[in-house]
């Protein structure tokens, strides 16, 4: 798999307090199995559909226990040069670009965008990101959700060699940040449906066989649906919170209704 093009979407993670229990609902709902940790990264542990590396899972560094997140990561040919391009646009830097082994170089810039929405930044090495994409167990879509949409909208473009369209309808506000003509990520503005206390965040879709079954292991495992499941133009979906507070969503791709929206260049 060659090195993605700037911008892209090209791994995630989360940290979980209970990292068994993790594993456990993971395995359950997304099929995943598990290499081995080492202590060496912090028992960073990779999962695997079909064979493939997907996702990881890491328990927490003393100090750091919390609500777990899922962290998507952006690929950059220069991590130090992009940490650089997101603090001079606005953003925040929260922990500086550091060498990982022969993996590559983590701008874990855990970068947060200036409306407050957390993502990471990649600089390949001998790990380039996701060994599969949109297949049962993979990740496949993320967009960032925010009350914000202004500030994300002027961010993203000028750190990122990004394109934006507006999805043309009345009921959301969308944005579609594209490369080389492709989508890679989306923009949704919050809407009073969220409660005030729920910031910005990256919303990370993984693939599944069947959502309405995903969704039924799920909940089953302790998780709560948010929304959906729902047809869409993209495929059969539904947003749901884990047991640990980790949210995110499944999509069936293969399961499609209605047909694609119109988009419109933003200027």
């Amino acid at each position: 798999m060659a090195v993605q093009p700037e911008g892209t979407p090209c791994w995630a993670d989360a940290m979980f307090s209970d990292f068994q229990g993790a594993k456990n609902f993971c395995g359950d709902v997304l099929g995943w199995t598990f290499g081995e940790a080492t202590s060496e990264y912090g028992n960073y542990k990779q999962a695997y559909a079909d064979g493939k590396a997907v996702a990881a899972v890491v328990p927490p560094m003393p100090g750091q226990e919390g609500q777990s997140a899922w962290c998507l990561y952006l690929a950059s040919p220069d991590a130090a040069a992009t940490a650089r391009n997101i603090r001079d646009n606005g953003g925040e830097v929260l922990m500086e670009p550091m060498q990982v082994g022969d993996f590559g170089t983590m701008a874990l810039a855990l970068a947060r965008d200036p409306s407050g929405a957390v993502f990471g930044v990649w600089q390949a090495g001998t790990h380039e990101g996701f060994e599969a994409t949109a297949v049962p167990g993979a990740y496949c879509w993320a967009e960032v959700f925010t009350r914000e949409p202004e500030k994300s909208d002027a961010f993203f473009p000028a750190v990122f060699p990004y394109r934006a369209k507006r999805i043309e309808d009345e009921a959301i506000d969308f944005i579609v940040f594209e490369l080389d003509g492709g989508p890679v990520l989306g923009r949704m503005k919050m809407t009073e449906d969220f409660p005030p206390e729920v910031p910005s965040y990256v919303n990370v879709y993984f693939t599944v066989e069947n959502c309405d079954a995903a969704v039924e292991r799920a909940t089953k495992n302790g998780a709560v649906l948010r929304f959906g499941p729902m047809d869409s133009p993209f495929g059969r979906f539904a947003a749901l919170t884990d047991p640990q507070g980790a949210d995110f969503s499944v999509i069936d791709v293969t399961t499609t209704q209605g047909r694609m929206p119109d988009m419109s260049e933003v200027s």
